[in-house]
């Protein structure tokens, strides 16, 4: 599972409660559930989704049908995108089967018996070949695990050979002086526990950087280092390059807005040049 943080509100921590509230006699970080943490406090399946169908109707005129969600996790999103239409399609690629079985079970398994029949989770290779799509995400900042660009360039060749002759790829990107800012945290209340997401390391010579996500409860239990990332962190002058490169005949960037506190709003408009900011988010959509 990967990260994305649409908006950033810096939120105090909790401390320690004199009455620690515990479940069967158990902490809350030993009977947490990571998975359902991490969809609570990271994923936006709802806005993910309407910005797909906003920006494909943008370029090409008519509303899309078909998505594949690479590096899907627990297919949050493809079940999200079945639900919005009846004739919506999804599949989710993703290499790791714990999350997928998590997905199976209370994404997939929430679904209506109709529903159901439109959405696959597969375990494989996001770069594997399969029915073509009309958009396919690249979210949570996940194909940063491609680190050469090399690697990132034959990912981004597969995806444009997957799509539909009338397709996008979409990808998102983070960037600003505290993405690379060397242990820092940066936390965010969500209903009942504390999302903390830590830089932990970050190389200016080739870009590799260590990322976590840790969880604290109410109780002053937590749970440290639930997922992990080891990335390479693009810019998007690099993945705008290495999309024409890979074929793609236009490349767009959607730059997220502020509130008047100045955290991201997310909303996303086409841009072509922004103001410097500490600490933003963007997507970088690949037109077939």
């Amino acid at each position: 599972m990967t990260q994305t943080t649409t908006s950033k509100q810096p939120a105090s921590e909790p401390g320690p409660s004199k009455k620690r509230s515990r479940t069967n006699g158990r902490r809350q970080a030993q009977v947490a559930d990571r998975y359902d943490l991490y969809q609570r406090s990271v994923q936006e399946p709802t806005s993910q989704c309407r910005f797909f169908e906003r920006v494909y109707r943008k370029e090409f005129g008519r509303p899309p049908r078909m998505l594949r969600e690479d590096f899907c996790g627990t297919g949050a999103v493809c079940c999200e995108w079945v639900r919005r239409r009846r004739n919506h399609e999804a599949v989710g690629y993703d290499l790791d089967p714990e999350p997928l079985a998590w997905g199976m079970e209370h994404n997939v398994g929430a679904l209506g018996p109709e529903q159901q029949a439109r959405v696959q989770l597969i375990q494989g290779d996001v770069r594997e070949a399969g029915r073509k799509a009309d958009v396919i995400s690249a979210e949570n900042f996940s194909y940063f695990t491609f680190t050469t660009r090399d690697m990132l360039r034959a990912y981004l060749e597969a995806g444009r050979r997957n799509l539909e002759p009338q397709g996008l790829l979409v990808l998102d990107i983070m960037g600003g002086p505290e993405v690379i800012e060397e242990n820092r945290e940066e936390s965010r209340r969500v209903d009942g526990f504390t999302y903390v997401w830590e830089n932990h390391r970050f190389d200016p010579i080739n870009h590799a950087c260590t990322y976590f996500i840790h969880f604290k409860f109410r109780d002053g239990s937590q749970l440290r280092r639930a997922f992990r990332y080891d990335w390479r962190l693009w810019t998007i002058p690099e993945v705008r390059e290495l999309l024409l490169e890979a074929g793609f005949r236009q490349v767009n960037v959607y730059w997220e807005g502020a509130d008047e506190d100045g955290d991201g709003n997310g909303i996303f408009r086409q841009q072509t040049h922004a103001s410097s900011d500490p600490a933003w988010i963007a997507y970088v959509v690949g037109v077939k």
